[in-house]
């Protein structure tokens, strides 16, 4: 079985000392930073840019795990592929050809990630599965941090993992959205083997990130 990996969303983290935060999700073993992108028109919220991804990228040597919730994507992909961002992870809905988004993320040698809103079926983006490194499963409605996992979407993460061992690929799945240690257990049985989380690595257990980050992995 292939390792589990945590991502942790630093949507959660203190922004007052983002820096400091990355290097303390390092140093308690993250395999991935996770950076949340916001743009208040394809979900209701704001975060950060390329400027700040930029700045970040000093603090750590660890991958980028950028997630665009931007829509028009396309032309902002070389900013944030320049930026510093190892894995660009896109929504189909966000974009007027997928194939050209895939391509140019490609292009620009950074991995590919295609996320799926719950409501999203697998069959948007099924025949575009060979030329994808990672596909993000959503069980929630992006927008915000803190939201309660959508069971459903269980069903759906077994369905990926099936077409993905049928027809020997090689994509991560990926899961976030309300993940935490009641559920982290469930996903990974179900095919997942990168798990994002944000509220539950930086407030369970006092804020002892490592032991979060642990605890996750372990489950």
């Amino acid at each position: 079985m292939k390792k589990i990996q945590i991502s942790p969303s630093i949507l959660s983290a203190d922004f007052s000392q983002l820096g400091e935060e990355i290097k303390r999700l390092e140093n308690s073993g993250a395999d991935l930073i996770h950076v949340d992108v916001m743009d208040g028109h394809f979900v209701p919220n704001i975060t950060i840019g390329p400027p700040v991804i930029k700045t970040l990228r000093n603090y750590t040597n660890l991958p980028f795990d950028v997630h665009l919730m931007i829509s028009p994507v396309h032309k902002y992909i070389k900013s944030f592929a320049e930026a510093g961002s190892d894995i660009i992870t896109i929504h189909p809905e966000a974009t007027d050809n997928l194939i050209d988004s895939i391509y140019l993320i490609k292009q620009l040698k950074k991995k590919v990630g295609i996320s799926l809103n719950p409501n999203t079926e697998i069959n948007i983006i099924e025949k575009h599965l060979k030329e994808i490194d990672l596909v993000l499963i959503m069980s929630v409605y992006p927008g915000f941090g803190g939201q309660k996992f959508i069971p459903e979407v269980i069903e759906k993460i077994k369905k990926l993992y099936q077409i993905k061992k049928n027809n020997n690929l090689k994509f991560d799945i990926e899961v976030d959205g309300g993940i935490n240690f009641s559920n982290s257990k469930e996903v990974i049985l179900a095919g997942a083997n990168i798990l994002v989380s944000g509220t539950t690595i930086f407030k369970e257990n006092n804020g002892n990130i490592k032991k979060n980050i642990e605890t996750l992995r372990s489950m």
